[in-house]
């Protein structure tokens, strides 16, 4: 499945984790721009009930994998995680397939890793576009990660990232919603991982966020105290 074709000049080893549930509108676009950047991707349907299907890009280099119900987007991210090391990729880029990472910086991201194990999109150095109540919950819970794990933590929320394949097989075990990005932050700084960050634009449509705040809440505070 990994071929030597070098669309990003840093390495020809990369493939993307993009877990999506109900995005058929975006979809379609998500995975067309970012084939430009990357060798191959698995695209995790996380129990979407949006006749996606309808507008399935098909490509040799996209595999989809149905979870069959909505498992939460870190259930979603560990299946992608463990195809993308058993097939042998060096790196592994994830982004959200709602048009809110742009995959043009994808090249930035794995320029980057060339320093970090794990590097990803800030968007805090430009609030001008986020929600008041996306900067707060994103300031507070980067603050105590960044407490918690003794580096500094830029943008804790960010699922546009880059990782270096290693990282997984130290990073077992994963929470099932959006906390088990925390998580992965946790364990990979745990385990001697260095994490950096590249500036990236804050970008919000009007696509109807899907974290629940209570159980996001909830699941960070036991993340935090693992």
């Amino acid at each position: 499945m990994n071929n030597s074709k070098d669309k990003n000049n840093i390495n020809t080893s990369v493939c993307a984790v993009i877990p999506f549930y109900n995005e058929k509108e975006t979809l379609h676009k998500t995975l067309n721009e970012t084939c430009k950047y990357v060798q191959f991707i698995f695209a995790i349907d996380d129990g979407s009930n949006d006749a996606w299907q309808e507008i399935k890009l098909d490509r040799p280099e996209i595999k989809y994998i149905s979870l069959g119900k909505n498992s939460g987007k870190g259930r979603a991210l560990k299946v992608g995680f463990e195809n993308a090391v058993s097939e042998g990729f060096e790196y592994v880029i994830t982004l959200d397939a709602d048009l809110q990472h742009e995959p043009k910086y994808i090249p930035q991201l794995l320029e980057r890793t060339r320093e970090f194990d794990i590097v990803i999109g800030n968007r805090l150095y430009d609030l001008k576009q986020m929600p008041l109540q996306r900067r707060l919950s994103n300031k507070i819970t980067s603050f105590l990660l960044s407490k918690k794990t003794g580096q500094k933590i830029l943008d804790s929320q960010c699922g546009f990232r880059a990782y270096s394949s290693k990282v997984f097989k130290e990073v077992k075990t994963f929470r099932n919603g959006f906390e088990a990005e925390s998580e992965i932050i946790v364990i990979a700084a745990r385990n001697g991982s260095k994490i950096g960050f590249v500036d990236i634009p804050a970008i919000y449509g009007n696509e109807k966020s899907k974290m629940r705040a209570m159980q996001a809440i909830i699941g960070f505070i036991k993340v935090l105290f693992s």
